[in-house]
């Protein structure tokens, strides 16, 4: 036994600290990267007071700021209210009654929070706001574990909306799988039982968007069977959602033309064409039943469509339904506008596509009406109009027209020059590709001269070794070895054609 002196002599790191102390329920699970405490039964009552600990991206600075306010704010697990946990009050005493409006009176503030947030997110959406709408979605994920706990299903629901939100508020595909699998884990997990048709569809709702979530987030990263496989899950949801409802889904977050979209999109990135055909023919169909057939959002569906029917070569199909589209933007945004110009573009490919003589003045029609269109709207600088005349460009060097070819190339390079300046990949493309057309008309000192330019360009953007810059050099040591010949041969067939006349002026 140590005495008190030395109990007082003795330093405060011997002690053993609460938190060093191995718990006897508690057993660990190696997850990639660190080490997560995986509790049993009996010891999760105890620690349901520890800190939450919420997975998520590292860079995520607001979910950060917004979860240390949390902590400050937590309430104890015996104190918090169940909205689904049924209670009898014949049973209840005095003390048990002060005790619980005790409580009802703190988690009053919580709840006026969570209802305010949830009015300001559906303002910061309609107002455009859309990191200031994802700051409030973290905010409500804090406020419901803080009122309902980090098991329950509402806390889930809440996850699950701010990955949707990350994923169509902010683009981040990233955030948005994280807090997705979070969601997931809560409901896997959950032991409790609904109470209300009510609550059963706000589970089914949740469970459409988080697997929604989960599908687009894998086609985003190009995993297309794992895409398919959440989205299908996400549709037997909305299945369920539909029979509960009697037919109707309105209201949704997300909505059965979305889903069927998405649904389309991953069977083409898994090669299933008929059946995305299917999916995006449904689409259409929804789209035209709500609102009617000259919305905008017809557009993208007909150009998907038609890319569907150009991979399994049915290039006249494409070709009406980039034809509906073109006519759409044409009625809606007027012939010039970037819309149509856009519309006017594809159309002109897929003529190209087609390889049909019949269609060689359709392409070069609708190339330049999109040109035009682009260059009117945007102007001649613009990314789209550039690209657009590269396009063209290659098509009729393609076609034997280099010298149109020609001409557009060299009146685009001053607009590339003064929207990307001198060194640009840009430029050196299409220095690049005159240096080709100069080449093929037999202009080889042009030619050498154009590649020249490029070859300097690629050095200073991509250096020495890229294989951009060696296949320019290739050519340029091609070319030079072919004009180098045809100066040999001139000055063999100058000097030929000297002695023959020499010869016949001795014979005279």
């Amino acid at each position: 036994m140590a005495t008190g002196a030395d109990a007082k002599r003795r330093p405060l790191h011997s002690v053993p600290m609460a938190s060093t102390l191995k718990r006897p329920a508690e057993v660990e699970q190696r997850v990639p990267g660190r080490l997560v405490p995986c509790l049993l039964p009996s010891a999760r009552k105890k620690m349901r007071a520890s800190p939450i600990r919420i997975p998520t991206v590292t860079s995520d600075t607001d979910w950060d700021f917004c979860f240390h306010l949390s902590q400050q704010t937590k309430i104890p697990e015996h104190q918090r209210i169940d909205e689904s946990s049924p209670t009898s009050g014949s049973e209840e005493s005095e003390e048990d009654t002060k005790v619980k409006e005790k409580v009802i009176d703190r988690m009053s503030h919580p709840r006026e929070k969570l209802a305010q947030s949830r009015k300001k997110i559906a303002q910061l959406i309609k107002g455009k706001k859309n990191t200031e709408a994802n700051k409030e979605l973290i905010r409500c994920v804090i406020l419901s574990r803080i009122i309902f706990g980090e098991e329950h299903w509402k806390c889930a629901q809440a996850l699950a909306t701010l990955a949707y939100g990350y994923l169509t508020l902010r683009g981040l595909p990233a955030q948005a799988k994280k807090h997705a699998e979070s969601a997931k884990n809560v409901l896997l997990t959950w032991k409790g039982t609904t109470t209300s048709d009510k609550e059963e569809k706000q589970i089914l709702e949740t469970l459409v968007m988080l697997y929604y979530t989960l599908g687009v987030v894998c086609l985003l990263q190009n995993h297309g069977r794992e895409a398919y496989f959440n989205l299908q899950k996400s549709e037997r949801n909305m299945k369920e959602l539909r029979e509960l409802y009697k037919g109707g889904t309105c209201g949704l977050q997300v909505s059965e033309k979305d889903l069927t979209i998405a649904l389309g999109r991953a069977s083409l990135a898994n090669c299933r064409l008929n059946l995305a055909l299917v999916y995006f023919e449904k689409a259409v169909d929804n789209v035209i039943a709500n609102k009617g057939d000259n919305t905008s959002e017809l557009v993208s569906l007909y150009q998907e469509i038609a890319q569907i029917e150009q991979l399994r070569r049915n290039h006249e199909q494409a070709i009406q339904y980039l034809h509906q589209a073109h006519s759409i933007c044409v009625s809606l945004f007027t012939e010039v506008s970037p819309q149509a110009a856009e519309a006017s573009a594809l159309l002109a490919k897929a003529y190209a596509m087609s390889g049909e003589i019949q269609h060689k003045d359709a392409v070069g029609l609708y190339f330049m009406k999109s040109i035009t269109a682009y260059q009117t709207t945007l102007g001649p600088e613009d990314y789209e109009t550039l690209t657009t005349v590269e396009e063209f460009c290659k098509w009729l060097v393609q076609n034997g027209e280099k010298r149109e070819a020609y001409r557009l190339l060299k009146a685009s390079l001053r607009s590339q020059v003064i929207s990307y300046g001198d060194c640009n990949e840009k430029v050196a493309e299409t220095f690049y590709n005159m240096g080709k057309i100069c080449f093929a008309k037999g202009e080889l000192r042009k030619a050498v001269q154009l590649l020249r330019k490029c070859l300097m360009i690629q050095i200073l953007i991509y250096g020495d070794e890229h294989r951009k810059s060696r296949d320019t050099k290739n050519l340029l040591t091609l070319m030079q070895r072919a004009s180098n010949k045809g100066s040999v041969w001139k000055e063999w067939s100058s000097v030929i054609s000297k002695g023959k006349t020499s010869i016949q002026d001795s014979q005279q």
